[in-house]
């Protein structure tokens, strides 16, 4: 067998860990060359129109198609489906890519239950026309249309909004949060900076590390070409400038909005605010995600806001068909009376 002398063996395994410096400095470029295109070649990826043909809401929706004008220039289609006399409004606002269909369960639920919905397709989504999706500050004028338009369908009913993801940072970063009397907020970013950021981590695998050092370049190459100024899509800042009652809902495995993010989040909004971790989620529908435990707790947090329960026992709630139940939320159980067909959900999973 061949001998091989001290320094032949050193030069070998220098050549061996300079070889290992080159493919990995190599990988380095391709993941770095990878997040530029993904962020930046052709105006950004991100920021492409998601259109996609809708069309008419389920009939058990009982959902009729309509359109309003928004400062953002675009016309907004929506499906409103009309619920009972002072049952409440919901206004559903979908994430990034999405469209009022990706809304539809959330829908279904709300609307079985009394609520009057409306669920919009934001400029640049669906069937709502625009040139680039802007992360939230365009959406946020579509969400201010919105809600304003439900207010004159629904008038003299209180309202909340189910945000999620985008759709949760346009009721905040727009001249001023969305006044209504319930918010929830579903896998919401603290702030666009963070937003890019976790995404490219996600992205670039191994190379995820990358994501906190590319994203403040891109951010800056793409964010002019599309109209966007970074520094006001900063959900954080302004989350405690709302004073009505808060559900933050955030998923623990999510990648894309991080469960520390979220956490800071709900510690900068002001009370009464209740937070909901949802064991297992990532970004994804947290309604499809756990449907039976998403309709109670939601549920019961709508009810409590939109609707006068004042001087209504268990016993009469429970004549009228209603089923009484606790629910666990992080700051402690509170019993609230319930639809009886809210607790009849599709299996959760």
């Amino acid at each position: 067998m061949a001998r091989v002398n001290p320094s032949s063996a050193e030069r070998l395994v220098q050549m061996g860990w300079s070889m290992k410096t080159r493919a990995t400095a190599q990988r380095l470029v391709r993941g770095s060359t990878a997040a530029m295109f993904l962020l930046g070649a052709g105006g950004c990826v991100f920021a492409r129109p998601a259109h996609s043909h809708v069309g008419s809401a389920p009939l058990s929706l009982g959902a009729q198609t309509v359109a309003f004008p928004s400062q953002s220039g675009s016309v907004i289609r929506a499906w409103l489906a009309p619920g009972r006399s002072g049952a409440g409004a919901v206004l559903l606002l979908h994430g990034m890519g999405g469209s009022r269909a990706s809304m539809l369960s959330r829908a279904g639920f709300l609307h079985r239950a009394g609520f009057t919905v409306l669920a919009p397709d934001f400029q640049a989504h669906g069937e709502s026309p625009g040139r680039h999706i802007t992360f939230g500050a365009l959406e946020s004028l579509d969400a201010e249309a919105a809600l304003a338009f439900l207010r004159a369908r629904a008038p003299g009913e209180r309202v909340g909004i189910i945000g999620v993801s985008m759709g949760g940072a346009a009721t905040l970063v727009g001249s001023r949060p969305l006044a209504v009397d319930a918010l929830v907020l579903e896998s919401v970013y603290p702030t666009f900076d963070d937003a890019v950021a976790d995404r490219l981590r996600s992205w670039l695998g191994p190379f995820g590390f990358l994501g906190n050092a590319v994203a403040p370049a891109l951010i800056q190459l793409v964010a002019p070409k599309i109209g966007v100024d970074p520094g006001r899509l900063r959900p954080i800042d302004v989350i405690g400038n709302v004073s009505e009652p808060l559900l933050l809902i955030a998923g623990t495995a999510d990648q894309y909005t991080r469960l520390t993010e979220s956490r800071a989040l709900f510690a900068r909004a002001a009370s009464p605010k209740e937070f909901w971790e949802v064991s297992g989620a990532g970004h994804e529908d947290m309604h499809e995600y756990a449907p039976v435990e998403y309709e109670r707790r939601v549920g019961d947090f709508l009810v409590a806001h939109l609707r006068d329960t004042n001087g209504a026992t268990a016993e009469s709630a429970t004549a009228r068909g209603r089923s009484c139940v606790g629910v666990q939320f992080l700051g402690g159980t509170q019993g609230r009376c319930l639809p009886a067909q809210w607790l009849e959900s599709p299996r959760q999973h």
